[in-house]
């Protein structure tokens, strides 16, 4: 599969990081001081995860178990086991990345329409898709012919054809794009008990899919580097390793230092950021005409396309030219399309408003609509000590800023309220960017090799 370029690196970050600091209102001299004890505490300080040890996918677990493990767990990603015996010792070795909820979703939306065209024909199989090339399905939607062309073509192609809509111009597989439009039980059936669905591993989806880099820092690293990485690099989580053992040790998320904070009540420094409104703050950081949102009628394939083309965990769901909230739906939520076959069953046309109605009618936190439990709201006046509390109670990313006609102006995330505490000194975090470039470009060289050979 084609790997997107702009997730082969790390994004540019320092237009975000540059608007935080012009925006905040902290006196200098207090983010400086701060900033300096951070870079004073070990990461070994840290408290370990919940479960006092870190869940590990193994690089050949199928896409639809790794899934039900993120779900038993209540997490969101997972490093993931290198399989190849022989494999170095060190952590390069030993870990192929970290699966995250995110590189599944690009995964499921590169592969609906190519499981479509795979039912018209009954199978995948019968369809003509193999595990490396594609059959008569995919050479004749393309419009190529020749052995080396059939041998060039990859399963992803053929699913960009059909999203593009190539078959339908060329009179081919209208069976299977008519089908599309009335997916039932077969097409879930198709996409994970067939192949190449079935097989597809959790490896496959890291290699093609590197959504965030694998960074991790080892136990003698400071947590300024951590909180960096976290905040202004965009890094959702940060493995931990004992400096001379490659085994990951520890596994600190954006929610778990949130968490943390919160710890630090009865402290001066804390107490007195906490106490601060929003706006002392320069919080929201996005402004209200930045802020990206799903009306309840779109449809919930489109609201998944909407996070993963704009890389974000989540989307508030509005109604009217006021953009009442009304709900929300995080990247995390494509776990129900994967293990709860019944939603399969006319997703084209499932809107965000029946979705949310779906998982209400199910779920045990669901509220008094009979939607999934309302998302975190607060006021634009809220103090921060309220957001991180807010933030702390519930495993979520974000909450939204709303006016009194709970209109959505403005969001505050996880990243946001970090980024508050800290700022970077000059090149403090190149030489962590620089270890993760480099074994990005080697995998990519070494990627290039196979598909090349």
């Amino acid at each position: 599969m084609a790997r997107p370029e702009e997730n082969a690196k790390f994004p540019s970050c320092d237009a975000y990081f540059d608007t935080i600091q012009s925006k905040k209102k902290l006196p200098l001299a207090l983010q400086e001081s701060l900033t300096a004890a951070f870079a004073q505490i070990p990461v070994a300080s840290f408290p370990d995860v919940p479960s006092g040890r870190v869940t590990e996918i193994p690089g050949e677990t199928s896409v639809l178990d790794a899934v039900r493990i993120l779900s038993e767990h209540n997490i969101r990603a997972a490093p993931v086991l290198n399989p190849e015996p022989g494999a170095p010792a060190d952590w390069q070795g030993r870990y192929l990345g970290i699966i995250e909820y995110s590189a599944i979703i690009l995964w499921v939306l590169d592969n609906a329409d190519l499981a479509a065209v795979a039912l018209s024909a009954g199978s995948a199989t019968a369809a003509g898709v193999g595990m490396g090339a594609v059959g008569a399905v995919g050479v004749a939607a393309l419009g190529v012919t020749g052995p080396a062309a059939v041998a060039g073509l990859t399963a992803a192609a053929v699913g960009a054809a059909v999203a593009g809509g190539l078959t339908a111009e060329k009179g081919v597989a209208k069976d299977g794009v008519t089908a599309a439009d009335h997916l039932g039980e077969d097409f879930y059936k198709v996409l994970l008990q067939q192949e190449p669905f079935k097989s597809t591993t959790v490896r496959s989806i890291v290699e093609s899919y590197p959504w965030s880099p694998f960074v991790p820092v080892t136990l003698d690293s400071s947590m300024l580097a951590v909180l960096l990485l976290l905040s202004k690099y965009r890094l959702r989580n940060v493995p931990v390793i004992e400096p001379d053992k490659p085994v990951i040790k520890n596994f600190i998320t954006q929610t778990g230092v949130v968490k943390g904070l919160q710890q630090c009540k009865g402290r001066d420094w804390f107490d007195y950021i906490s106490a601060l409104p929003l706006s002392d703050l320069g919080l929201p950081f996005m402004s209200l005409d930045e802020v990206i949102t799903v009306n309840s009628d779109d449809l919930i394939l489109e609201a998944f396309k909407c996070m993963k083309d704009n890389k974000i965990g989540g989307v508030p769901v509005v109604e009217g030219p006021r953009r009442k909230l009304v709900g929300s739906v995080s990247i995390r939520d494509i776990r129900f399309l994967l293990l709860r076959p019944d939603l399969f069953s006319d997703f084209r046309h499932l809107t965000v408003l029946d979705f949310m109605k779906a998982l209400g009618s199910t779920l045990p936190d669901s509220g008094d609509n009979g939607l999934v439990k309302p998302p975190l709201t607060c006021a634009p006046d809220a103090s921060m000590g309220s957001v991180i509390d807010s933030i702390g109670s519930r495993i979520t990313h974000r909450i939204y800023v709303v006016d009194g006609d709970f209109e959505v102006v403005g969001v505050v995330t996880l990243r946001d309220v970090i980024s508050c505490f800290i700022h970077e000194p000059p090149g403090f975090c190149d030489s962590y960017l620089a270890s993760a470039m480099e074994k990005l470009e080697d995998k990519g060289d070494a990627d290039s090799s196979v598909e090349n050979s």
